[in-house]
Parts: C-alpha cells; structure tokens; sequence
C-alpha cells in the first residue's frame, strides 16, 4: 500500500486528491496539511511514501519544506511538487530543494496516479510538458563544471554515463534500452548502480547531478 501525505492551502484541491487517491486499490491518503509547517510535521510524524506537495502556501511554502523532507536526518521522505505554477524558478527550485517529481494540476488523474507510483517506487517523474524545456533551461542556467563531484564522476562506467545522458534528455527506460540496444532490465540494472555511486535517490536527481557535474550532454 502507498501511503500519501497531501500538503495544499485549498481545501477542495486535498479533498480532490484525496478522492483520487483512496480509489485506487493500492494506495491510501494517511495525512492532510494545509501549509508548510504542517506539510512537515505530518511527513516526520507519519513518515508516507510520498508528500504531493503545493507550492505556494502561507508561512514555509512547499519548497522549503521539501528542501526540510530531503534532508530529514531518519531519511529523505520523497516529495512530489504538485503545482499550477509551471514557472522556471519554481521548478528549479523544488528540483534544487531535492523533489523527487514535479506534475502540474492541470494533469489528468492517470498521470497524477501515475506520478505517485512513480515517486514511490524510487524513479521520480517531471511533467512531460516541462520536461525538455526545463532540463535545457537547467543546463543553461544552472552551468556547473565537471569537477564539482570529481570522486563520484571517477567511479561511473562508460555504459553509466550513456544512460545518464540520456536521462537528461527525458527518455525512459525502455526509451534508453532501445537507443542502446540492450535490454530495459539491462538498463535498470545500471542506473542502480549509477544512483548508488553518486548518492541520487532517484533518476530526477539524477539527472540534477548530471547537469551539476557536466553529464548533461554526450561529449
């Protein structure tokens, strides 16, 4: 069962989740939070699987309080930043904060579904109309050299770094195996150990350390 924790200042919009959500066979909503610090205290004290996450609230908006939950010292509780707001900024900084997902609300229920079995399982998710827009964007204005993490990047193997940089373009799994020509188990079995090495809890952080670490774009 996939425990969800909703965090939104507009009642309707957590009822709404809500009813989305407990449809569902295979996952229950365990918590509401009407702001930031409640969003918090409720993820630490209940522990989800996923915190679908607003931006904007009042007091400590949806991406402090992420920021809080990635680094909680008993472990990172994963965020999906569920948000009418598509601006740059605010998808950087809940990316740079360390959300696991980003899904605007003008997505249907199968996606937001989805996206929470997604979050869930490790793999992370960005909306598909954000996504190449966001991650060249990111390239662009979030530049980082390729020593920033030099004693992660050593350890990477060269079929690593090809699925890597092909995560940044937004392919998925079974997109990456077939421009590789191998197996998606084959594919998946490599980007554990790429997470492990440069300590990403999922593929979207990933993807945050590669345009990091200049791992963005095949040499």
């Amino acid at each position: 069962m996939i425990r969800v924790l909703v965090a939104d200042d507009q009642a309707i919009v957590r009822a709404g989740f809500t009813v989305i959500v407990e449809a569902e066979g295979d996952m229950e909503v365990v918590g509401a939070a009407e702001d930031g610090y409640e969003a918090v205290r409720l993820a630490q004290e209940l522990r989800p699987d996923v915190v679908c996450m607003d931006i904007r609230m009042p007091g400590r908006d949806g991406i402090e309080a992420t920021r809080i939950l990635s680094a909680d010292p008993a472990g990172a509780i994963p965020v999906l930043v569920v948000t009418t707001f598509d601006l740059d900024d605010y998808v950087f900084g809940a990316l740079e904060a360390g959300a696991s997902g980003f899904l605007l609300k003008g997505a249907d229920e199968t996606t937001l579904l989805s996206a929470i079995r997604s979050v869930a399982a490790g793999d992370g998710t960005l909306d598909q109309k954000l996504t190449r827009r966001v991650l060249t964007e990111f390239a662009t204005r979030r530049p980082a050299p390729r020593t920033a993490d030099p004693a992660s990047a050593s350890r990477l193997t060269q079929r690593e770094i090809e699925i890597l940089q092909l995560l940044c373009t937004g392919l998925s799994n079974q997109e990456i195996a077939g421009a590789l020509f191998i197996e998606p188990s084959t594919v998946k079995y490599h980007l554990a150990g790429l997470l492990g090495k440069i300590g990403a809890r999922d593929r979207l952080q990933a993807v945050v350390w590669a345009f990091r670490n200049g791992y963005s774009a095949p040499e």
